[in-house]
């Protein structure tokens, strides 16, 4: 798949996190956060909670399922991330979790979205 492909891909990924996180009642408050550590797809609130969301996009689970690319090593930046934009917002929220969309986008039909809630 080429650069420009997966750039699409994943856009469009986002686009549907984010609409299935406002059809939760969630908030979006930032996307597409970047820092020296990496970058946070999605910052939410979902009531008084921040939620940082990583936003896996696939057109398979060939090479295993958009949530299996989780790694400790993932979620351990995640964290990292979460801290420097809490940080950088001078925010304090009662609490702060990590959740992962999952986006599967098969050649045909519709795409499957799934979000696993406090995965870090």
């Amino acid at each position: 798949m080429t650069y420009a492909r997966n750039k699409a891909l994943g856009q469009y990924g986002e686009n549907l996190a984010v609409t299935h996180l406002e059809s939760l009642g969630m908030v979006v408050l930032q996307r597409n956060y970047r820092c020296r550590f990496g970058e946070i797809d999605i910052v939410a609130r979902d009531g008084s909670t921040l939620v940082i969301c990583e936003v896996k996009t696939r057109t398979s689970i060939t090479h295993g399922t958009p949530f299996e690319a989780i790694t400790g090593q993932k979620a351990a930046r995640l964290r990292r991330l979460a801290s420097h934009w809490l940080s950088d917002h001078d925010v304090t929220p009662p609490s702060v979790r990590i959740d992962v969309v999952s986006v599967l986008v098969p050649g045909k039909g519709a795409p499957c979205v799934e979000r696993v809630s406090g995965v870090a």
